[in-house]
């Protein structure tokens, strides 16, 4: 006794439905995590960190995590006023 009817598959809607593009970029966010988290896990390991008067104990994800998003700040800062520059070159 069956209390379900059996349905057969269509593999026309199986085919319209792939998304090899969804999959694909699935799995490199997945790959991307699995990096991120062995990254991480490859540099906790502390440093001393010395500056002129002062030495701190840091973690060294935290220092390369760090010198990054100041990399990234002062990147995009440089970035504005050198279109500033332009815009003002353009406007004379």
């Amino acid at each position: 006794m069956r209390f379900f009817p059996r349905r057969r598959v269509d593999t026309e809607q199986i085919r319209e439905n792939w998304q090899p593009r969804l999959y694909a970029l699935v799995i490199g966010l997945a790959l991307l995590v699995a990096y991120a988290i062995a990254f991480v896990l490859e540099n906790r390991k502390q440093v001393n960190l010395h500056f002129v008067f002062v030495t701190a104990s840091v973690s060294l994800i935290w220092l390369i995590l760090l010198s990054l998003a100041l990399g990234l700040i002062c990147g995009m800062l440089l970035a504005q006023l050198e279109r500033r520059r332009r815009r003002r070159r353009a406007a004379q």
